[in-house]
C-alpha cells in the first residue's frame, strides 16, 4: 500500500498497489504491519457501510467526541463519491480547512479520517456504496455534526444536493468557541 500525507496532518489517501496477471490482480485492502510501519493506528473496534440510490446524495458532516473519538478508514466499493473531511482541533495550525478526495469502486483509494475531523461525503453516481472500517464503537451520544454548507468550512461540494437525511439537514452551524471541549481527541 502507498500512504500519501495529505495537507491535514494526521489525514492520508491510501492507494493500493496491485500485482496483475491474465486474471485482473490482487492487492492487499488493509495489513496491520504496514500500518503500524507507516505510524498508523490499527484499532478496528466496527465495519459499516452505507448505500445511496441516488446521485447528489449527502452524508455528514459528522464525528464523535472523546471517549469515543473515532479513525475511520473511508472506501468506496461501488460508484463514486467526494469524500471531505474538516480538521476541527482548535490546536491544529490547519484548524477548519478541508479537503476533498475522490474515492470510486474504479479508483479503489481509502481516505483515512483522523479523531478530531468532521467527515462527509457527496455521491457523484447513482447506487453508490460506501466501506468504512472505523477504531470506536458508535456511541449516539458523543455524535456531533455541523451543516455541510456551514460558512465557517467553506466545503465546495461538486454537485447540487439532491437526498439529505433530516438529521443531517438541521444539524447547527459549527461553534468554535466549543471546539476545544467537543472536538479534542484523546490521544493527542
Amino acid at each position: 500500500m502507498k500512504f500519501s500525507e495529505t495537507k491535514l496532518k494526521g489525514a492520508c489517501i491510501i492507494d493500493i498497489e496491485p500485482r496483475g496477471d491474465d486474471r485482473g490482480f490482487f492487492a492487499r485492502a488493509w495489513c496491520r504491519k504496514e500500518f503500524e510501519d507507516a505510524g498508523l493506528d490499527t484499532r478496528v473496534a466496527q465495519v459499516n457501510m452505507s448505500f445511496s440510490k441516488e446521485k447528489g446524495t449527502l452524508r455528514g458532516m459528522h464525528w464523535q467526541v472523546p471517549p469515543h473519538a473515532e479513525i475511520k478508514l473511508v472506501r468506496c466499493i461501488r460508484g463514486a463519491l467526494y469524500d471531505v473531511i474538516v480538521d476541527l482541533r482548535q490546536d491544529s495550525p490547519t484548524f477548519l480547512q478541508w479537503i476533498g478526495v475522490e474515492l470510486s469502486a474504479d479508483n479503489r483509494r481509502v481516505l483515512l479520517v483522523p479523531e478530531g475531523f468532521a467527515h462527509g461525503f457527496q455521491t457523484l453516481v447513482d447506487d453508490t456504496e460506501a466501506y468504512y472500517q472505523v477504531s470506536e464503537f458508535y456511541a449516539p451520544e458523543a455524535e456531533g455534526g455541523a451543516k455541510h454548507n456551514d460558512p465557517a468550512f467553506g466545503i465546495d461540494w461538486p454537485l447540487q444536493v439532491t437526498t439529505m437525511s433530516q438529521k443531517d439537514a438541521n444539524w447547527p452551524d459549527f461553534n468554535p468557541e466549543q471546539s476545544a471541549i467537543s472536538i479534542a481527541t484523546s490521544r493527542g
